[in-house]
């Protein structure tokens, strides 16, 4: 096994670091030999089938062209759990996992009835429908590509989530309100694609993470324009936000009437999520 170890380290050499050579290297033998024990346990194997050869260089052409390796093993972890991932949603990030964190940490009397605006992958509303108790979660999606994909890790996690595919953007079916509305919507604007790495630009999906410049509150402005009809007064609104428009989206909030508006840091020290809660006197948003 040594000799297609050290292929895979000269193959990966140069493009990633020691640290991410070495978790490389582990998942790629874990994936062509399906036990992921045997490749510290087990010195004795030393021929792969020619199966097996032709998936590893796969995997190498996938990692050197700058594919996220989540895409390339079609799977990643958020909150503990295993989740699919393809080009058809984006990879969970760990400001996601905080902003779940902060949702679950909250105190709950009774049931919650959840809607995740944008659920990609799922891993939001799944997450959430497992970890509160009595919680009844909706997720909606624009892209059927991304509900399917969301559908699967939920059946995978057996999680009790109602998807459905709806546009925000145009007249909503009849809902019942909501207590708890989350969103991780696209916030970034079209002038800070220069700054983003390669491998999200060329990988990830556009129309999941930008925005165009003169209107980069677009989605928080409409789903709190939507408020009104989705939200129970004393219901709670969490976005994940751009760090640079912690300020607007509060003042949006605010302005719409929502109290107790607070940004929370992520572990960075960067403010990237919001909570708001809608009064129990709110007339209209």
């Amino acid at each position: 096994m040594q000799q297609y170890i050290q292929h895979i380290r000269r193959e990966l050499n140069r493009l990633y670091t020691s640290s991410e050579i070495a978790v490389l290297t582990r998942l790629i033998v874990e994936e062509l030999l399906g036990d992921q024990n045997i490749y510290f346990t087990n010195d004795k194997i030393n021929h792969l089938s020619r199966l097996q050869v032709e998936k590893m260089e796969d995997i190498l052409s996938r990692l050197k062209r700058g594919e996220p390796y989540q895409y390339v093993f079609g799977k990643t972890e958020f909150y503990g759990r295993m989740f699919k991932v393809t080009g058809d949603v984006l990879i969970p990030r760990p400001e996601t996992e905080e902003l779940v964190e902060w949702i679950v940490s909250e105190p709950y009397e009774g049931s919650r009835f959840i809607l995740d605006i944008g659920t990609g992958s799922g891993c939001i509303a799944i997450t959430l429908a497992k970890e509160i108790a009595h919680a009844r979660v909706d997720a909606w999606d624009i892209s059927e590509k991304a509900l399917a994909v969301a559908a699967e890790n939920a059946a995978r996690n057996s999680a009790g989530v109602r998807f459905s595919r709806t546009d925000i953007f145009q007249k909503l079916p009849d809902s019942e309100k909501y207590d708890l509305i989350v969103s991780n919507p696209p916030y970034v604007t079209e002038s800070e694609k220069k700054l983003m790495e390669r491998n999200v630009l060329d990988f990830e999906p556009h129309e999941a993470l930008f925005v165009p410049d003169n209107r980069p509150l677009l989605f928080y402005e409409r789903i709190v324009s939507l408020t009104g009809e989705l939200l129970e007064d004393g219901g709670r609104l969490y976005f994940e936000i751009n760090r640079g428009m912690a300020e607007p989206v509060a003042a949006l909030l605010r302005d719409a009437g929502f109290h107790a508006v607070e940004i929370k840091n992520d572990i960075s020290g960067n403010p990237r999520m919001i909570r708001a809660v809608k009064p129990a006197s709110h007339g209209q948003v």
